[in-house]
């Protein structure tokens, strides 16, 4: 049964849901060559659109629908504050391209965002411009780059990058036109230190680290590691993308890292997902100053007793130039400011505290149950094996579907890639008590279904409004239209059709 139809397939001719007001200005016929013969828009009463997208809405599910343990990614809550501050008017109206003296309060906010993220991270300096934390990733290595070249050091052209960095980490460097040198790691999760010193000569320009990494872990051996970079004169490149696990804890720029980014999605709680606008703040210590995007904010005019400070746009001397059109996604900014405001510095620790709490938790919770690879303290997030010797047939991917039935998000299936069956469980610093022992409890419970039924885990999800997708083919043939095409199967998608 289909739950909700089309909105072509309820649409009746000659319904109208909007009356346009009558026309008060002479009008002018359209030229015949822009006029189109057919237009196939639904026509439907406003009841009929209000209704028909509820419905979908239910059939959706969100972080504020439910538990949402997406390892990774952080689909931590959204403080409804954050929405309405993006959306004052002051600052939703705002156009790109005014000048200064009429966005001295937009400009404030991205200073002071600039400041406290700069803090937070111990460096030295903040570019807002990066629209994703992959591109803040590419900023990063660029300013790596650039500023060997700068001093005439144009032979290190390597990044190392561990095996349980994120994935972006590779693909950044090579977009960025350098190799990858991949290490592997240690019986226990951290990086193997004999292979980094072996790898470290004066062809590295760097070395990118996801900290806590892709394992869930802090690397013990962190002095050690930004040592031996250090000593052959690369670079130290931070992912910053799981800060959310050490804010108010630990500053990147105090134990030697070089630059780094933020995800403004996963720390700072700006909406993610739905291939909406991110944000990833680039950070860098004094070094790479000169090399960061911009423009960047800055106080052109200081302030006084009577004045604020006038603000205005610099360019660093040495930039790797512009990321990103304009100045960043300014909405995102808004809801980190909004969050950081709230919560305050003693505020941004509690989170860190309880995000790492709340994942040892659970953890704790399910060690006896399933396989951990790395068995270890975590961070905010861990990595545990969805497979059992005794259970062949069942994997990750039978256990993450399985969760839906019980009205779960899945988690992080299948990575990172060097634990076998992966399923990467973060469940944030705000979730309660009671619901992670539910979780942990229905994942116990699935356990026991994988050895007594594991048909009901093959077979799963069985009450969701779809059962299970070719996943290969919804990645390989994107179909993006919503008009009806009911021979689908004997015609292959077009681009034409693919992009209405």
């Amino acid at each position: 049964m289909k739950l909700e139809p089309l909105i072509y397939e309820i649409s009746v001719p000659g319904r109208c849901g909007v009356r346009l007001p009558e026309v008060d200005v002479p009008t002018t016929d359209l030229p015949q060559e822009l006029l189109r013969a057919e237009l196939d828009l639904p026509e439907v009463s406003e009841v009929d659109v209000i209704r028909h997208y509820v419905r979908l809405s239910h059939l959706n599910y969100g972080v504020d629908k439910g538990f949402y343990p997406l390892g990774s990614c952080t689909m931590k809550y959204n403080p409804k504050v954050n929405e309405d501050a993006a959306r004052l008017p002051g600052f939703a109206g705002l156009h790109p391209r005014l000048g200064i003296n009429e966005t001295q309060g937009a400009l404030m906010l991205m200073y002071y965002l600039q400041t406290w993220l700069a803090e937070i991270s111990g460096m030295k300096g903040v570019s807002l411009q990066p629209a994703a934390g992959a591109q803040g990733e590419f900023s990063g290595i660029l300013m790596i780059r650039k500023y060997h070249l700068d001093r005439g050091d144009s032979k290190r052209t390597k990044i190392l990058v561990p095996n349980s960095a994120h994935g972006t980490n590779p693909a950044t460097t090579s977009m960025a036109g350098l190799e990858v040198v991949e290490l592997p790691s240690d019986e226990n999760g951290d990086v193997d230190l004999a292979a980094l010193r072996a790898a470290c000569d004066d062809t590295v320009a760097g070395m990118m680290i996801t900290v806590p990494s892709t394992l869930g872990l802090f690397e013990r051996h962190m002095l050690e590691v930004i040592e031996a970079v250090h000593a052959c004169g690369g670079l130290m490149y931070m992912d910053g993308a799981n800060m959310n696990a050490m804010m108010g804890v630990l500053k990147p720029g105090e134990i030697g890292f070089d630059v780094m980014h933020y995800n403004l999605h996963k720390t700072f709680s700006t909406p993610h997902g739905g291939g909406g606008p991110g944000s990833g703040p680039v950070a860098c210590n004094e070094k790479l100053l000169p090399f960061l995007p911009g423009p960047i904010v800055t106080e052109i005019e200081p302030g006084d007793d009577e004045q604020p400070p006038l603000y205005g746009w610099h360019m660093p001397e040495k930039s790797i130039g512009r990321i990103k059109a304009f100045h960043g996604n300014f909405g995102m900014l808004v809801r980190a400011y909004t969050y950081i405001r709230e919560n305050g510095g003693p505020g941004l620790r509690d989170v860190s505290y309880h995000a790492v709490l709340n994942a040892n938790y659970v953890l704790a919770l399910l060690r006896d149950t399933y396989h951990v690879p790395y068995d270890r303290f975590c961070g905010h997030e861990f990595v545990m094996e969805g497979r059992w010797k005794d259970a062949p047939d069942v994997h990750a991917l039978d256990i993450s579907k399985r969760l839906m039935d019980y009205g779960y998000h899945p988690p992080t299936n299948y990575f990172p890639l060097i634990v076998p069956e992966a399923l990467m469980i973060e469940p944030t610093e705000t979730e309660s008590k009671e619901t992670l022992d539910a979780f942990a409890e229905t994942l116990k419970t699935i356990a026991r279904e994988a050895h007594e039924n594991p048909d009901l885990l093959h077979e799963a999800p069985h009450i969701t409004p779809v059962g299970r997708v070719d996943e290969v083919l919804a990645a390989k043939q994107l179909v993006l239209c919503c008009v009806p095409i009911p021979d689908w199967a004997e015609q292959p998608p077009t681009l034409s059709t693919q992009s209405a």
